[in-house]
């Protein structure tokens, strides 16, 4: 690496570090003066947001400085391979089956005879506690634990199964219509105040996803159909550990994503675009702004549940249009014969790099102060306990605010290596990451500005 370059990355390091430190330490201080709790703000919100899509932007900068294609081969593929014997692989699924179909039962059983209190029902915390933020977490950090799991298709191996071929055009767009549905109706109906609504929801997914395994076979819809598992799937393409045909294999983090054979076709895109969707639907509505502008429609007439639908499905439509559009600009920049379909592939392994980062700023808090509620629950899971809450500290704003942007520096570099390793040239290959970096900096001030909003319950 030439003396110029060592300095040009040493100063582009040097500004992202500057610029991150002025983001993270504003984090705390803008949101405790929007909470009410201090009334000398030195940071703007707009200006807090603004800083960390400049982190992003300068961090696309930098990476482009590294075109060495060897380099990157050695940063981006290097691996550790652990043998694991197959038992062990054995023992932990039986274990884990036992384990997940114990805990699908006990949605419905405490559900309908447990406390009708949803922060004090295990059936509650077992979904939205362990399973939408413990495991999803597990999975980005560590590596994928739902295969194990999945209470769902351990009942489905048990049933005759492969009635019908899977079209090969449905892709995973049934996974896609069904995550949308069910991000609608955590919104749309009190599922986390009311156990025996999330009770029956619960009987009614499981009952839908046998079927589906039933006609279609187990392999091919847990795979391509089950949004739950296609969820984790995801999610777990973002962990260092990946399982192998050996054992099990220690990566950089994301590396996986660069691989092309993680999305084959647009549905893929499709349901990555939808989980950065989500969690900035999930926040857009629980902060003051969305709360407002949501009841203002709702004071008109409109019901609650079509206002969160019409919002969701527009929010969706703007962000997948959005990539697209860098697809299609990103071939026009690079003067390329790549279709945009391809690069749109390509390139979106970034997408869950950004979910992640934006996952643990959600759900990271979330999951740390409610775990002592869900291990007291859980020790008698029929009666009202009192439960404990675990408050946290002041300075875990920075955290939060540091893995979204942390979550935008590894797309940032993922989508760096992409390019590299996608165009045979240089200049090709960079001018083709300047769409993608627009929409990554789009997504980091819309996920830093929410973030730093007060939190309220939604209409």
């Amino acid at each position: 690496m030439g003396r110029h370059l060592r300095r040009s990355l040493l100063a582009g390091a040097l500004a992202i570090g500057v610029l991150a430190f002025v983001d993270v330490a504003a984090a705390s201080n803008v949101s405790s003066g929007l909470s009410g709790s201090r009334g000398d703000v030195t940071v703007p919100t707009w200006l807090y947001a603004i800083t960390g899509g400049g982190v992003i932007g300068a961090s696309g900068l930098m990476s482009m400085l590294v075109t060495d294609r060897e380099l990157l081969r050695w940063l981006h593929e290097g691996r550790r391979e652990v043998a694991v014997p197959d038992a062990v692989f054995r023992v932990g699924r039986v274990v884990g089956s036992l384990a997940g179909v114990a805990g699908l039962a006990a949605i419905p059983v405490v559900g309908f005879l447990g406390p009708d209190v949803g922060q004090l029902n295990l059936g509650v915390l077992l979904v939205f506690v362990v399973g939408r933020a413990g495991l999803t977490i597990v999975a980005y950090l560590l590596g994928n634990p739902w295969p194990a799991i999945d209470p769902w298709r351990s009942i489905a191996r048990l049933l005759p199964t492969g009635y019908r071929s899977y079209p090969d055009r449905a892709g995973t767009w049934p996974a896609v219509g069904a995550l949308f549905v069910l991000i609608w109706l955590e919104i749309a109906l009190p599922v986390t105040g009311d156990p025996r609504l999330l009770a029956g929801l619960v009987l009614g997914f499981s009952a839908y996803t046998l079927a589906g395994a039933v006609v279609f076979g187990e392999e091919t819809w847990f795979r391509r159909a089950d949004p739950v598992s296609v969820w984790y799937r995801y999610y777990g393409a973002v962990a260092p550990l990946q399982r192998t045909a050996d054992g099990v294999v220690l990566r950089p983090f994301g590396a996986r994503l660069r691989e092309g054979d993680v999305f084959r076709d647009r549905s893929g895109v499709a349901f990555a675009v939808m989980l950065v969707t989500e969690l900035t639907f999930s926040g857009v509505v629980a902060t003051q702004p969305g709360v407002d502008a949501v009841q203002g429609i709702v004071d008109v007439g409109l019901p609650a549940a079509v206002v969160y639908l019409a919002l969701l499905a527009g929010l969706y439509a703007l962000f997948f249009g959005a990539y697209l559009l860098a697809a299609t600009r990103s071939r026009s920049w690079a003067e390329t014969f790549l279709s945009p379909r391809y690069l749109a592939y390509r390139f979106a392994g970034p997408l869950l790099a950004i979910a992640a980062g934006y996952h643990f700023a959600h759900y990271g808090g979330f999951l740390i102060s409610l775990w002592p509620t869900t291990t007291s629950v859980a020790s008698d899971p029929l009666s009202t306990v009192n439960a404990s809450v675990a408050v946290l500290p002041g300075w875990f704003g920075h955290v939060e605010a540091l893995a979204i942007l942390l979550g935008h520096v590894l797309a940032v570099w993922l989508a760096h290596g992409t390019a590299i390793e996608t165009f045979p040239g240089r200049v090709q290959a960079i001018r083709s990451q300047y769409p993608f970096v627009i929409v990554m900096v789009g997504f980091t001030v819309a996920s830093l500005w929410i973030i730093s909003l007060a939190t309220v319950s939604p209409v």
